[in-house]
């Protein structure tokens, strides 16, 4: 596993509104040279959402090109054309939207590259081609929870994929792809990759749209969250835009490095183990099995929901590990009360009062009980996240209202 801010950098620092936080999986990197490869996997996309006609639903697939490593957006016949700053209209925005077949379902096809595919239900989304750090084209990607995001008032989501196809140089062949909530929940999508396996997730039980949006209204502190029947914003983003308390989690995250400043919290990874307490500098100080240690001094309200700041995890095998459990554990509030980490019972999770109760709805409400709420949902296994090394296609289901 990686951090999703990985695919962000890849995506180009442009993308100024997206996030900077959500665990997510890319295929590893293989050895020797390899030649471009060819293949395209098959992208079939149903509708089945019972609120939109096909023709009222647009399609975006875009992302970074794994074979030449530039920003590109697909055409209909699944080619990656790379960004242009001459692809913005009169109106200052792109239009890559691929429409939807008249009925039925819609075949596309996705070629080597890492990116998002983005539906519009009702209206347009507006990308704009700008120029990067480095000079190159870049898109600046939407943005549904920002009130000034010329998006905001479009009904909107996304799911992410990293498809690495045979002869993609340096990486090892697969499809890796998840539905995700970090952002914003708005439709209700599902996803089913075949290949070696079969494996599906993100779909929603019956009428947990609804209930979603009425479980997050119910909660006076994340009430503000809800945007009409439009979406439900993460409430890192809530924080930012002034919709959710910046100081929510400080009771608990002080009970915690209060109640580990005279006990010992374990961590184990399944390959590495960690004790840790908090000590008189106020860091909580982990030491790995191996002798090596980290401290992680104590998180924000925003560091804990966005998984970032204190709670930074880096690839590194030491403070990485650390961090993305202490930020799980947080986020469903059991690091109190379970002193050996990561919680692997669900049933332990989302207790507290003050609890992330924005990623507790839409656990509720999944048909799998996966999805992917907070950056490090992924810990011990409960994103909405699938993989397979030998994919043959690729299912994404606007799923009923």
């Amino acid at each position: 596993m990686v951090d999703r801010r990985t695919f962000l950098a890849g995506i180009g620092a442009t993308a100024l509104s997206l996030p900077a936080a959500t665990a997510w999986a890319r295929p590893g990197r293989a050895t020797g040279r390899a030649a471009a490869p060819a293949a395209t996997l098959p992208l079939t996309i149903e509708n089945s959402s019972g609120a939109f006609a096909n023709s009222s639903i647009r399609v975006y697939i875009v992302g970074t090109d794994l074979v030449r490593d530039v920003q590109c957006r697909v055409t209909p016949d699944g080619m990656p054309v790379p960004v242009s700053l001459s692809d913005n209209g009169p109106d200052g925005y792109t239009d890559y939207s691929i429409p939807l077949s008249a009925s039925g379902t819609t075949t596309l096809h996705l070629p080597s590259m890492s990116g998002r595919i983005y539906f519009a239900l009702g209206d347009r989304l507006r990308f704009r081609a700008v120029t990067d750090g480095n000079g190159r084209p870049a898109l600046q990607y939407p943005a549904g929870w920002v009130e000034s995001d010329p998006n905001f008032g479009v009904l909107h989501d996304f799911v992410e994929f990293t498809h690495a196809a045979p002869g993609t140089p340096g990486l090892n062949p697969g499809m890796y792809c998840n539905t995700t909530m970090v952002d914003q929940f708005s439709v209700p999508l599902g996803i089913r990759l075949e290949g070696a396996a079969s494996h599906t997730t993100g779909t929603l039980e019956p009428g947990g749209r609804d209930r979603i949006f009425a479980t997050v209204a119910g909660q006076p502190e994340f009430s503000r969250l809800v945007v009409d029947d439009l979406r439900v914003i993460a409430p890192g983003h809530g924080i930012d835009a002034g919709r959710f308390p910046g100081d929510y989690f400080a009771p608990y995250v002080d009970e915690v490095w209060s109640s580990y400043g005279a006990r010992d919290m374990r961590i184990d990874t399944g390959s590495a183990t960690f004790t840790g307490r908090v000590d008189g500098s106020g860091e909580f100080v982990f030491t790995k099995h191996t002798g090596e240690r980290t401290a992680i001094p104590k998180p924000s309200t925003r560091d804990v929901f966005f998984c970032d700041g204190a709670l930074a995890a880096p690839n590194d095998g030491l403070r990485g590990p650390v961090a993305s459990i202490l930020g799980a554990g947080f986020n469903r509030s059991v690091l109190h009360d379970q002193p050996a980490q990561p919680s692997t019972d669900p049933a332990t999770f989302y207790r507290r009062g003050v609890t992330n109760h924005y990623a507790r709805a839409l656990h509720e409400n999944t048909v799998d009980g996966r999805a992917y709420g907070f950056a490090f949902d992924d810990v011990a296994g409960f994103a909405s996240y699938v993989q397979d090394p030998a994919p043959a296609s690729f299912h994404v289901t606007l799923t009923p209202f």
